[in-house]
């Protein structure tokens, strides 16, 4: 997603990209859609589907500021446990969106990715998510990967399942044969992971690939999340020195 940005008068100003300081991946933990409805008087199904308009808006967003890949949490392993009818509204709405929106993301060269145990939706849904993926393939203005029946301890399970099944020896296993059976092991670690709706839990969102992961929480509900709002975590993100287990060279500088 990788158009200049371009900034509205009193926006949130986001520094350069000169020192590769603008995020090459965000993930983001939408949280609050129940919250928005509830304030509403409304239905939970009313408050997912403005999330899913948030999700548009963000996804644009991230395309004009430079930002590579947006990761999604859309519904998680632990998501059934919501109620029958709640869970069944939201995989028509995932369906019906996909369908609906798909024509326009790929005309902007957006390719789709979805990351999740897709054996256990539908075969409909799992149709129409391998369409897509290989419909987008190509497409290089960036990556929405939406993480769709997903969960981090089910995405380890699986991909020490596959290093099984690969016949890999004990001694060959390691930190990089393990990424390599992940779902996406194309994808870059996320830069910064934006949590919505003032919760402070990972919520087993991309275990493995977060370990340095930058996190940025903000009490918007996420069906209120807009530009100006991705904006302000970027530029938190742009503030903070990382580290990676090590020290910068300043504070090296400063200790000799």
């Amino acid at each position: 997603m990788n158009a200049q940005p371009a900034y509205a008068p009193g926006s949130v100003s986001v520094l350069s990209d000169e020192a590769g300081r603008v995020p090459r991946h965000v993930g983001i933990i939408m949280d609050g859609n129940g919250r928005w409805a509830r304030k509403r008087k409304r239905p939970h199904t009313f408050g997912h589907r403005a999330g899913v308009a948030a999700i548009k808006r963000v996804m644009y967003g991230c395309e004009e500021l430079g930002i590579e890949v947006l990761s999604v949490y859309a519904f998680s392993t632990e998501n059934w446990s919501r109620p029958r009818a709640e869970v069944r509204a939201l995989m028509r709405l995932f369906h019906d969106t996909l369908q609906r929106e798909f024509e326009e993301i790929h005309a902007r060269g957006i390719r789709i990715l979805v990351s999740g145990r897709r054996s256990e939706l539908s075969r409909s849904m799992q149709r129409q998510i391998a369409d897509a993926e290989a419909r987008t393939a190509g497409n290089g203005s960036g990556i929405l990967n939406v993480c769709l029946n997903y969960g981090g301890r089910a995405e380890l399970v699986d991909a020490v399942r596959s290093l099984i099944a690969s016949g890999i020896r004990p001694e060959e296993v390691d930190e990089r044969a393990l990424a390599a059976h992940l779902y996406h092991p194309e994808l870059p670690d996320p830069d910064l992971i934006i949590r919505t709706a003032g919760e402070s839990r990972i919520s087993n969102f991309l275990l493995w690939q977060s370990a340095y992961t930058e996190i940025h929480v903000t009490e918007t509900l996420w069906p209120d999340f807009d530009i100006q709002d991705l904006r302000r975590a970027i530029h938190d993100y742009q503030s903070r020195i990382r580290r990676f287990g090590g020290r910068p060279p300043e504070e090296i500088a400063v200790v000799r």
